[in-house]
């Protein structure tokens, strides 16, 4: 079953007959075009994420959003308006057997010619992380992640977060970390030179991505974490219910907190920091007209 949030109500929808490749293939560009497809391609020409001459490595989880950003990826090519490469890669930190052979049938049956490279991120993590696994686990992932990419020559690595963790994101760091930070569309790694994070499922939301999976009959892949199993990421489910439960009194909450890192107003904030260097409102206060920014 899979659970669907509309209009702040929990929808449980069952889990559909699983569809032929081309039924699959054909629904991202038909039913889910509005939602899913064209909001793809929003956030690739908004934020200039995939250009001529680029080789990108789509990094699958096993999950359903980069399952479906591999998807995406493939009928972006198809359409050959960009022309670039891609290398469909997965990372097997650990996981149970089960969990593999469930990554490995579902790239099978939706066409996706994915490699996966073995590491002990998970037996890492519970020998020294065990408590708090979640952050460390996440930074070691994307190490392995961009490793990979490197080795594969590759000047991109794309990965599945969608509308709803740029939301949350945004959330967590004001709420548990006392500062605005949100999670940005693509970045230049600081480690491996030359290779860029993007993030084409930024407009994506979560429970399209769900109706897709669900409508396709797509059994995918949940955390697959052996170490932390239902414990982790509490917070993050903490900042998930309290937007859901905002949406029940103004049903546009959430897109004004993605827009919200949009349009920041430096006249209107007490400071901020760019390049590792922190100011201070005070330090241009006397530059400022009479006229108060509040008026």
């Amino acid at each position: 079953m899979s659970g669907i949030a509309g209009s702040g109500c929990e929808v449980v929808i069952p889990l559909g007959e699983r569809k032929t490749l081309k039924e699959i293939e054909r629904s991202i560009t038909k039913t889910y075009k509005k939602h899913i497809w064209t909001r793809f391609n929003k956030a690739i020409n908004d934020f200039k994420l995939v250009q001529d001459g680029d080789k990108i490595a789509v990094a699958l989880s096993g999950g359903k959003d980069s399952l479906l950003m591999a998807k995406l990826f493939q009928e972006l090519k198809r359409h050959g308006k960009i022309q670039f490469e891609l290398e469909f890669i997965a990372m097997d930190p650990g996981y149970y057997d089960s969990n593999r052979t469930m990554l490995m049938n579902n790239c099978k049956h939706l066409d996706i010619p994915v490699q996966i490279f073995e590491t002990d991120i998970f037996e890492v993590i519970d020998d020294i992380a065990s408590d708090y696994p979640c952050y460390l686990c996440a930074r070691m992932r994307r190490g392995h992640l961009y490793a990979k990419a490197q080795e594969l020559e590759c000047n991109k690595l794309a990965l599945g977060h969608h509308f709803d963790d740029v939301i949350e994101t945004t959330m967590l760091n004001m709420l548990y970390a006392g500062s605005f930070k949100t999670m940005r569309p693509k970045l230049k790694s600081k480690n491996f030179k030359g290779v860029e994070l993007i993030r084409p499922m930024y407009y994506v939301k979560e429970d399209d991505i769900k109706r897709f999976t669900s409508s396709n009959g797509i059994m995918a892949m949940n955390c697959g974490c052996v170490v932390a199993a239902q414990k982790t990421s509490s917070k993050r489910r903490e900042v998930k219910q309290l937007i859901k439960a905002l949406k029940k009194n103004f049903n546009d909450v959430d897109k004004c907190i993605f827009q919200s890192a949009q349009n920041v107003n430096l006249n209107s904030v007490l400071g901020w920091e760019k390049g590792g260097k922190k100011y201070s409102f005070l330090d241009f206060y006397e530059e400022e007209s009479e006229q108060s920014f509040e008026e």
